[in-house]
Formats: C-alpha cells, sequence, structure tokens
C-alpha cells in the first residue's frame, strides 16, 4: 500500500468518525434503548460464536462414536443455543429500529426548528428543497444506518476478532493462513471507500436538485399551466432525475466491483484453506469435528469480512448525509438576541427611527437596497412610502422586522436600537399585512388565529367582522372551521387578503406594516375594508407601502423613495406641486388607475 492509499484511506475512515460522534450525542439521549440494545447483540454475538463449538462436539462425539444418547443431547444443546441465537437477535433488531426511529425523530425536529430559526440571509441563498431533501431523504438515510449499519458494523468487527481468535485456539496453523482472507476481503473497500463516499454524496446532491426543482415548479403550477410549460417543465425534471440516476448508476458500479473485488480475494483464501485442511484430516492430523469447526469459523470470518465492507461503503454514503446534516445543524442565525437585551418600552409608542441606514442583500451584494436612509415616523402617525419597483419600500419591512440588520447606521423603537432587542419581543409589537398574504393549509379559524393563538371567540368574531371576512367564511362548508387548502385555495384573492387583515386585526399590535393591503379587493368590500384599517390604524404607528390613490390621500406623510434613497416627501398636494419623480408616479400609478377602477365599477365589471 502506498503513502497515497494511506492518505486516501485514513481521510474516509475520519470521516466516518466524524459522522459517528456526530451521532453519539442522539444516541446517548436515550440510554435504556442503547442498554438493552447492546446487551442483546452481546449475547447473539456469543450465541454465534458458540454455534461452531458445539457442531464440533456434535460431529467428534455423537457421530464418531455413534451413541444416540449423546446425539440427542448434544442437538438439544445447539437446539438451545440456536433460541438463544433467535431471541436475542429479534431483541438486536427491535431495539436498534426503536433506537433509530427515535434519533431520526429528534434529529428531524433538531433540523425543523434550525430551519425555522434561520435568518432570513441563509433562506435568500438556500433552496427550500435542498433544504427539504436534508430533512427528509438525509434523514431517511440515517434511519437506515442506525437499524442496520452500525449494527452491522459492531457485529462484523466483534465477530471477525471473535472468529479469528477461535481459529487460534483450534489450528494455530491454519490460523496464520487464514489471517490472509480477512485482509484481502477488506482491502478493496479501504482503497475504494473515498471514491465512493465521493460519489454518495454527489447522488445526493443530485437528488436534492431534483427536489429542488419539483417543489419550485409545484409552488408555481399554475404559471406552469398558464404558459403551456407542462411538457418544458417535465423535460427540467427529467434532467434533473437523469443526473440523479447517472450519480447512482456511478456509485453501483464503484460498490458493485469492491464487493465482487473483496468476494474473490477473501473466498479464495477461504478455499484453499478448505483445501490445506481436508488433507490434513486424511492425514489423521485433524478430526473431523475440528475441521468443521475451524471451517464454520472461517466461513464466519470470511463473511464478517465481506459484509463489513457493504457495511463500510454504506457507511461512506450515510457519512455524505450526516455530513451534510452536521452542516446545516451548524448554522447559526446572524439575527439573535444579545446576551442581556434591552426591553420595549410599556406600552409601545412605536416611534421609528432610521439613521443613516446603508444596506445591501447577501445575494446582491453590488446593489445597494438602501442608501444613507433617513426616516422619523412619529407615534401614531401614518407613512406612505412611494416609489418604483427596486426603490426599497419592502427593505424598510424587512429590517424594521429585523430580518436582516443594516450593514450601517442604526434603527430604533422609542429610542432602542434593534439591535439590542430579543427579535421575538420586537416582531410581537408588528402586524404585517404583506401584498401576498401567506395562507396554511389549515381552517380559517387557524390562518385568523395565527395573529393570536390566545384570543377569544368573542375577540375572532369581531376582528372577521371588521375585515368584512364573516360572511364569506360563513358561507365555508364548515364555517370558520373549514380547510383552505395548499396557501388557501379555497378562497379568492380578495378572500385571503381579508383573512390576513383579520389576522393583523388579532394581533392588535401597536406597529402596523401594510403592503397595500386592500389591493387585492374588489370595489364592492374596498370601501368597508378601508374603514376598518382605518379604524385600525387610529392610535398606532403606520407605514404602508402604497400603490393607490386613496392610500396616499389618507396617509399623514408620503415619503418618495428611489434607488434605495429618500427623493422627496411631504403631502400629496404639495408632492404635485413640486412636480419630479412622485407626480410621474401619481399620473401612471394612482389617478390613471383609480380612473380605470371607477370605469370597470360603473360598468359593472368584476375587478377582482
Amino acid at each position: 500500500m502506498t503513502n497515497d492509499d494511506l492518505h486516501m484511506a485514513r481521510k474516509p475512515t475520519s470521516a466516518v468518525k466524524s459522522g459517528l460522534r456526530a451521532l453519539w450525542p442522539l444516541i446517548g439521549a436515550h440510554p435504556w434503548l442503547f442498554t438493552i440494545w447492546l446487551i442483546s447483540f452481546v449475547i447473539a454475538s456469543a450465541a454465534t460464536l458458540i454455534v461452531p463449538t458445539a457442531t464440533a462436539k456434535l460431529i467428534d462425539g455423537g457421530f464418531v462414536q455413534g451413541d444416540p444418547s449423546q446425539i440427542d443431547r448434544d442437538f438439544l444443546g445447539l437446539l438451545g443455543i440456536t433460541l438463544l441465537l433467535a431471541v436475542a437477535g429479534a431483541a438486536r433488531y427491535v431495539f436498534s429500529a426503536l433506537l433509530g426511529e427515535r434519533v431520526v425523530a429528534h434529529l428531524r425536529e433538531r433540523l425543523y426548528l434550525r430551519l425555522l430559526t434561520l435568518d432570513a440571509a441563509f433562506h435568500d441563498v438556500n433552496r427550500s428543497g435542498e433544504l427539504m431533501s436534508r430533512l427528509t431523504s438525509d434523514v431517511e438515510f440515517l434511519r437506515y444506518t442506525l437499524t442496520y449499519a452500525i449494527s452491522g458494523l459492531l457485529s462484523g468487527v466483534t465477530m471477525t476478532i471473535g472468529a479469528i481468535t477461535m481459529l487460534f485456539v483450534t489450528n494455530a496453523q491454519l490460523a496464520f493462513f487464514a489471517l490472509l482472507a480477512i485482509p484481502l476481503g477488506v482491502l478493496p473497500s479501504v482503497l475504494g471507500g473515498r471514491r465512493l463516499r465521493t460519489l454518495a454524496r454527489s447522488g445526493q446532491d443530485r437528488i436534492a436538485d431534483a427536489n429542488a426543482l419539483a417543489n419550485e415548479t409545484l409552488a408555481a403550477v399554475r404559471t406552469v399551466q398558464a404558459h403551456v410549460r407542462e411538457s418544458h417543465e417535465h423535460r427540467r425534471f427529467t434532467t434533473a432525475l437523469d443526473a440523479a440516476l447517472a450519480a447512482a448508476r456511478r456509485r453501483i458500479r464503484a460498490q458493485a466491483t469492491l464487493n465482487a473485488t473483496a468476494v474473490v480475494l477473501g473466498g479464495g483464501a477461504v478455499v484453499f484453506l478448505l483445501w490445506h485442511g481436508a488433507h490434513d484430516v486424511a492425514a489423521g492430523r485433524m478430526s473431523p469435528g475440528t475441521l468443521a469447526q475451524f471451517v464454520m469459523y472461517a466461513l464466519l470470518g470470511g463473511n464478517t469480512a465481506t459484509s463489513l465492507a457493504e457495511i463500510w461503503n454504506d457507511l461512506q454514503r450515510a457519512t455524505g448525509g450526516m455530513s451534510r446534516i452536521t452542516e446545516l445543524l451548524a448554522q447559526h442565525p446572524s439575527i439573535h438576541a444579545p446576551e442581556n437585551p434591552d426591553r420595549l418600552q410599556q406600552p409601545v409608542h412605536g416611534d421609528i427611527v432610521f439613521e443613516n441606514v446603508g444596506f445591501h442583500y447577501p445575494q446582491r451584494p453590488d446593489v445597494p437596497a438602501l442608501v444613507n436612509f433617513e426616516l422619523r415616523v412619529r407615534p401614531g402617525e401614518t407613512v406612505a412610502l412611494v416609489g418604483p419597483s427596486g426603490a426599497g419600500k419592502s427593505t424598510v419591512f424587512s429590517l424594521l422586522l429585523r430580518f436582516h440588520d443594516p450593514d450601517q447606521g442604526s434603527i430604533r423603537i422609542d429610542g432602542t436600537p434593534l439591535t439590542r432587542l430579543d427579535p421575538a419581543e420586537l416582531r410581537a409589537a408588528v402586524a404585517l399585512v404583506p401584498q401576498q398574504p401567506t395562507l396554511f393549509s389549515v381552517s380559517a379559524r387557524d390562518n385568523i388565529r395565527y395573529g393570536n393563538l390566545e384570543a377569544d371567540e368573542g375577540t375572532f368574531d369581531a376582528a372577521i367582522q371588521a375585515a368584512q371576512a364573516s360572511e364569506f367564511l360563513s358561507a365555508l362548508p364548515q364555517g370558520p372551521d373549514t380547510d383552505l387548502g395548499e396557501r388557501g385555495a379555497r378562497l379568492s384573492g380578495g378572500q385571503q387578503q381579508r383573512v390576513a387583515i383579520a389576522r393583523a386585526l388579532l394581533r392588535d399590535a401597536p406597529i402596523l406594516l401594510l403592503d397595500e393591503a386592500t389591493s387585492a379587493l374588489d370595489a364592492h368590500s374596498e370601501h368597508a375594508v378601508q374603514q376598518a384599517l382605518e379604524s385600525l390604524m387610529r392610535g398606532r404607528t403606520t407605514l404602508v407601502i402604497a400603490h393607490r390613490l386613496a392610500t396616499v390621500l389618507k396617509a399623514d406623510r408620503i415619503v418618495v423613495m428611489d434607488r434605495g434613497r429618500i427623493v422627496a416627501e411631504g403631502t400629496h398636494q404639495g408632492l404635485m406641486a413640486q412636480g419630479g419623480l412622485y407626480e410621474e408616479l401619481a399620473r401612471l400609478q394612482f389617478i390613471d388607475h383609480a380612473v380605470d377602477r371607477t370605469r370597470t365599477a360603473t360598468q359593472g365589471e368584476p375587478v377582482e
């Protein structure tokens, strides 16, 4: 074996050790299952190693001597050992399987919690489909590893050592020849393990790519169908599957080559031992029972050596999955609470200050989202943010919710910097109504109560009444307890928006962030919901990303943004008098759109 070969052997060995070390804390969390599994493993291993000796005693005793009573006693003893082996083997499987299920469930829970708590910067640069692959397929493969591979590895090592020991006890001369069999069986796996681990990791990455593509396409299935791109997406997914299949074929070929080589080398050595032992029996140097005992131990050692090669290859695959999991578990959110966070004053007044704020999104480091941004929103004030796409309006919301921290400058609420607050306390003081609401595949009641899980029935009814949602919710098959389907598929766009508004009403937070909360409503219900929002906004600090004239007219102040900067601010009349960007936006985006809506409503056509 060359130095390069030794180096290649050490790296996968180290990787497997690292993966097992990462699993050990999870296994150690279930000491009773592990202890019972270990006891049953020891008993099963001992019973397996006793079988060849009992067989030798049977052959040299009852068979050779021809004593029927001795044969009966030896067979009963062998039967007892077999029953013990069966019970211990079953117990070993049951408790290893239970241990695997517990560990996998715990690991999946940890991964899910980590994904929930990682900040927006992480999720911006990682595809949800790949993360789901780690949560499902990678973790699922570890179930097999814990149930079979680790148990098989320990069993193989124990059986190999036990078999070698008993070979020397049985016949030391032949045992020296037998020592050639095990290294020959294991050597191919050791030398080829590094390549197999690389191929396994590549295959898992390709599967993750296919999962990510499917997740993205199914999430936008209406867009796919609207553009008649089913065949196109099918070809893309097939290409991704072909890449995963090609990677799997490379891994399978490599593993088959390793296994075949191990069987040829190890099996050839065992055949040579049988040939040599047969001559010893013929010459009277060994009894038939001793030869049978030696043969059984040799086969046991050879089989376990071969199985060790296969198990080692499985562990290489598991190491690829475990490395992806540990990479994820090693991630820590950059947005977190300080050791001794400050508390927001109670009640929260909602005095918001952006001071010289600069920010770049991690995935777009060359394009500034905000540049020297200065803004103060006084308690109870309603400020409308207007500007073209990419002006930085949504970034203001994102920074205020502390999904990101600014690269420079500071943001304060009631004088307290956001970085000194616990993000959970900060976000509890803010209600958000996005332009495209997120609804879960649960009941309408649960979707609305997401804003306040402790809300009583009276508060819930008041919220849906104020959001003009009571009528259509009552018309659902089970009323508010009707499951809304994935992403609220049972509801129209306007109805989804009113559910989101009801959620914000139920939250009753002192700070409101409204991303044009009425943008998806039809003309019939817009006026009523506007009244509800005006009542909700009264006495609260409100930031509105505005797309309609009615919204900007009712704001206390309008802030015009362009390329991450504030270019103008004031009232509608004052900004129109100044001309510039706001006048252009008002003419193209606000006034013309308002005229179109009025004309459409007059003609009796649906707006939504």
